[in-house]
C-alpha cells in the first residue's frame, strides 16, 4: 500500500509540472502547496480530515479560474475511493458549475456551446454521487444538494422545484443532528440571493436556533448580530437580534434594556446611505414603548421615529408620530417641519385637505420665514385655486412673494406661474391639476395598490446635490401588444422638467425645504395610478 501511495504522488507531481510547462505565464500555481495537499489527501484516514485540504486545493485553482485543470487533477486521484471519493465528486461538480458561470460572464461562447453539455453532465452526475455516498448529516451532502438546486434553478428546468424541496428536507434532517451549522447559513444566503425569501427565512431561523444552543452569552449574540448587520445580511442580523433581545429582556432591568433597544433602532432606522431597515426599526421602537418607557422617546428619538415612518412611506403612522412630537415638545426645533409634513400628508396622501389647510394656516401665521412657512402660502394658494377661488389664491401667492424677499426663488417661481394662469384665465398646468383632482376629490380612486412606487436615490439631500427620481416603468398589456404609458410629473421637480415618456430623471434643488414630487401615470385607457415622493433639502 505504501508503494502505491508513492507512485501516486510521483504521477501527481509529473502531471502538475506538465500543466505548468504548458502555460507557465498565466497559471501561477503553487506546486509545493499542491504536492503537500495531495500527500495529505492520500494519507487521510477520515472524511473529517479532508475538508480543509480540498477547500485549500479549490482556492488554489479557482483564483486563476482554472476549473478544467482542477477537474483533471481530481480525476487523477479518483482511484483513492475512500474517504476522498465524495470530495472528488463534490469539487468536480462545484468546478463545473463555476466554470459555466465563468464562461457566461466572460461570454466565452465557443467553449460554452462546444463543451457545455459535458460540463452539465459532470455537475448532475457528480452531485448525485455525493448525495448517495454522504448521508444528510454531512456538510458535503448539503453542499452537493445546494449546487444541484442552483444548477436546475439556473436552467429553469423541470427539476428546479423538486431539487429545492429535497434540499430543504435534507437541511431539516441536518439541522436536527449536526453541530457544524455553517451549511445552513450558506444555503440560506444562496436561497435569498435567488429571491427565495420564504425558504431563506426558514433556514435563517433554523440557523439562529442552532446558534443559540451553542452560544448562550448575550454579549456574544449581540456581536454576532452586529457582524451580520455590517455584512449587510439584514435578515440574519434581525433574527439574531430578536433572539438576543428575547434573552436579555428576561434578565435586564428596563433602565438597562431600553438603551440597548434604542441603539438597535438607531442602526436600522432610515438613512440614505448605509444599511437600514425602517420596518425593523419601527418594530424595535414599539418594543421600547411596550416596556412602559415612553419617556425614553426624547425629542431627537421621537423625531427619528417619525422620519423613519415617513421615509418608509408609512404615512398614516408618520402623521401620528409628528403630531405626538408636537404635543410632547411644543417648542421643538422641528415644529415647522412637523406642521408642514402633517399638512402635506393630510392633504395629498390621506385625502383630508381640511386638516391639511389648518396646518398650512398655522405655519402661514408665523413671523419667521422658514422654507416651510414660505411653502405653506404656496399650498394654501394651490388649494384655493383648485377650489375655484382665484382671488384668495392670488392673495396667498402674493403674500408668499412679499414674505420670501427673494430668498426662495424656486417657490417664488412656482407661485408666479400660478398667478399667470389666473390672470391669463388659462387652466392650471395639466399634470398638476390631474394630481390634485386625484388627491383631493373624495370620489377619486384611492390607488392603494402601490404599483406606481415612486422613489429617489436620496430623500435627505443637500442644496445642489444630484438626486435621481424614478418610478418602476409600467408594462400594460393589451392582447399581445404592450401599451405605452405617460408619466405626468408635477410638483417640486427642481432643475429638471421631465418629459411625458420618461419614468426617471435627475435633478437638484437650489433652496432648502421639503419638496413634494408628484406623479400620475396614464394610458390610452385612462388613469392607472398616482404616487408621491417627499424629499428633504437641507
Amino acid at each position: 500500500m505504501r508503494k502505491i501511495k508513492i507512485i501516486s504522488l510521483f504521477l501527481l507531481s509529473f502531471m502538475i509540472l506538465e500543466l505548468r510547462c504548458a502555460d507557465h505565464v498565466s497559471f501561477a500555481l503553487d506546486n509545493n502547496a499542491v504536492l503537500s495537499l495531495s500527500k495529505q489527501i492520500i494519507e487521510a484516514k477520515s472524511r473529517e480530515e479532508l475538508y480543509p485540504y480540498f477547500q485549500e486545493l479549490k482556492e488554489l485553482y479557482f483564483k486563476e479560474n482554472r476549473y478544467s485543470e482542477l477537474v483533471d487533477f481530481l480525476r487523477s486521484i479518483g482511484s483513492q475511493k475512500e474517504p476522498s471519493a465524495p470530495f472528488i465528486d463534490y469539487y468536480t461538480a462545484l468546478a463545473r458549475y463555476s466554470q459555466l458561470k465563468y464562461l457566461e460572464s466572460t461570454q466565452s461562447w465557443d467553449e460554452y456551446f462546444s463543451k457545455g453539455n459535458d460540463y452539465r453532465d459532470d455537475i448532475t452526475a457528480s452531485a448525485k454521487n455525493v448525495i448517495k455516498a454522504a448521508p444528510n448529516t454531512e456538510p458535503l451532502n448539503i453542499y452537493a444538494r445546494l449546487i444541484l438546486w442552483q444548477f436546475h434553478n439556473d436552467q429553469q428546468d423541470a427539476f428546479a422545484e423538486s431539487s429545492r424541496a429535497e434540499l430543504m428536507n435534507a437541511l431539516s434532517e441536518y439541522s436536527a443532528k449536526a453541530l457544524y451549522i455553517k451549511p445552513i447559513k450558506d444555503a440560506a444566503d444562496a436561497l435569498l440571493s435567488y429571491g427565495e425569501k420564504g425558504e431563506s427565512s426558514r433556514l435563517y431561523k433554523m440557523y439562529v436556533s442552532k446558534l443559540f444552543v451553542s452560544t448562550k452569552d448575550p454579549d456574544e449574540l449581540r456581536q454576532i448580530a452586529s457582524d451580520f448587520y455590517k455584512e449587510g445580511n439584514l435578515e440574519l442580523s434581525e433574527s439574531v437580534y430578536d433572539t438576543y433581545i428575547e434573552q436579555i429582556a428576561k434578565t435586564y432591568p428596563k433602565e438597562q434594556l431600553v438603551p440597548v433597544l434604542i441603539n438597535i433602532a438607531r442602526d436600522f432606522a432610515y438613512k440614505d446611505e448605509g444599511i437600514n431597515d425602517p420596518s425593523y426599526a419601527e418594530k424595535i421602537f414599539k418594543k421600547i414603548g411596550s416596556q412602559g418607557m415612553n419617556d425614553a422617546f426624547d425629542e431627537e428619538l421621537s423625531y427619528l421615529r417619525a422620519l423613519n415612518a415617513e421615509k418608509s412611506k408609512d404615512f398614516q403612522a408618520a402623521k401620528g408620530l409628528y403630531l405626538d412630537l408636537l404635543e410632547r415638545f411644543p417648542q421643538t426645533k422641528y415644529t415647522d417641519e412637523a406642521h408642514f409634513k402633517v399638512a402635506i400628508i393630510s392633504s395629498f396622501i390621506l385625502k383630508d385637505p381640511k386638516t391639511g389647510k389648518d396646518y398650512f394656516l398655522m405655519l402661514s401665521a408665523k413671523e419667521n420665514s422658514s422654507p416651510q412657512v414660505i411653502a405653506s402660502f404656496y399650498y394654501l394658494g394651490l388649494l384655493a385655486q383648485w377650489e375655484n377661488d382665484p382671488e384668495k389664491a392670488v392673495e396667498y401667492y402674493n403674500e408668499l412673494i412679499e414674505k420670501s424677499g427673494g430668498e426662495f426663488p424656486e417657490t417664488t417661481a412656482a407661485a408666479e406661474e400660478r398667478i399667470s394662469e389666473i390672470t391669463d384665465s388659462v387652466p392650471m398646468e395639466y399634470n398638476l391639476k390631474t394630481f390634485l383632482d386625484l388627491s383631493l376629490k373624495t370620489e377619486s380612486p384611492a390607488f392603494e395598490s402601490g404599483r406606481a412606487e415612486l422613489t429617489s436615490s436620496k430623500r435627505l439631500v443637500n442644496k445642489g446635490e444630484a438626486v435621481e427620481i424614478s418610478c418602476v416603468p409600467y408594462g400594460v398589456q393589451s392582447g399581445c401588444m404592450q401599451v405605452e404609458v405617460q408619466y405626468l410629473w408635477s410638483g417640486d421637480t427642481g432643475t429638471a422638467k421631465p418629459a411625458l415618456e420618461v419614468a426617471s430623471f435627475n435633478t437638484s434643488y437650489a433652496q432648502p425645504g421639503i419638496k413634494l414630487v408628484s406623479l400620475v401615470i396614464v394610458s390610452p385607457g385612462g388613469i392607472l395610478d398616482r404616487s408621491i415622493e417627499i424629499i428633504d433639502v437641507r
